[in-house]
């Protein structure tokens, strides 16, 4: 009988480390943000990337020794791409032995018609994906759906919104629909990409590429995903850093008014406070003046 070689043994116990990393930090996002209690059905959107397959893979193990019993199913929008390989994902599934559904949701038409040529579609297409997984929770009796997003995706999720929109905001690990039905959570808030992608090359995940969107280069996401790369190449670990800010905010030190009573903050009692009208009233006539 040969011996195992050095590097296939080194290859497995690799693997191995990765797999419970990714194990440990995705439990450790599910109990920091209480993403799934007991009874609950979560349905996990397979997209067939390696986020996705990823995340049902580590629920699948999660799963087997949870403090809570809990249901999976995986759900995937077939949104009529193309030569979309409609066979993929079910032969999958069935081969792992997870209930599955395929919502069959011509969204692809509507999107090429709807976008100019050349410009990005992400915005729309992922509003009527996100309609159509609602609409299939709230029908089938799912209290918990779960989402692939990982933390380079919520720190470059922040970076857009400061850059392009003039908000401080990203992707929350645990979040409530607008209209108070859906409860979405992200497993892997915590979980590099780099070892996403690592876990699901060991795995040999049948990946299904996007093509709607995949050759658009020019995003805004991809712009901010080349800087954080650079930062971290040129500073190792404060893509970590600026992650573990997000998590230990101080409301006192920003200028959100909403957040922090900053107008009441050193008020003596009693004393009389006039509002922006009569202060920009009094800037206009000392102008007038001069």
């Amino acid at each position: 009988m040969s011996a195992i070689p050095d590097t296939t043994r080194k290859q497995t116990y690799e693997a191995g480390k990765l797999a419970k990393r990714l194990r440990r930090q995705a439990g450790q996002a599910i109990a920091d943000y209480g993403m799934i209690e007991d009874g609950d059905k979560v349905m996990v959107c397979l997209s067939g990337g390696k986020d996705s397959y990823t995340m049902l893979d580590i629920l699948l193990s999660l799963q087997a020794k949870a403090p809570v019993r809990f249901e999976l199913i995986a759900v995937n929008l077939d949104q009529k791409q193309p030569d979309f390989p409609a066979h993929v994902l079910p032969e999958y599934l069935t081969g792992r032995g997870v209930p599955f559904h395929i919502i069959e949701q011509d969204t692809y038409s509507v999107v090429t018609r709807v976008i100019p040529q050349g410009k990005t579609m992400c915005s729309l297409c992922s509003r009527m994906r996100r309609g159509a997984l609602y609409q299939w929770a709230s029908d089938n009796g799912v209290t918990k759906i779960a989402l692939g997003h990982h933390r380079d995706d919520i720190l470059g999720t922040f970076f857009l919104n400061m850059f392009y929109q003039g908000s401080l905001k990203a992707m929350p690990p645990k979040l409530q629909s607008d209209d108070g039905k859906h409860v979405v959570i992200r497993p892997l808030a915590y979980c590099r990409e780099d070892d996403i992608e690592a876990f699901a090359e060991a795995k040999a995940f049948p990946i299904i590429p996007c093509n709607l969107c995949g050759s658009q280069e020019n995003m805004q996401r991809k712009v901010v995903k080349r800087m954080l790369a650079d930062w971290e190449k040129s500073h190792p670990g404060r893509s970590e850093t600026m992650f573990r800010a997000l998590g230990n905010i101080a409301p006192s030190q920003l200028m959100d008014r909403h957040l922090f009573d900053f107008a009441g903050l050193g008020a003596r009692e009693g004393a009389a406070r006039a509002d922006t009208h009569a202060w920009l009233g009094g800037s206009d006539a000392a102008d007038d003046n001069d």
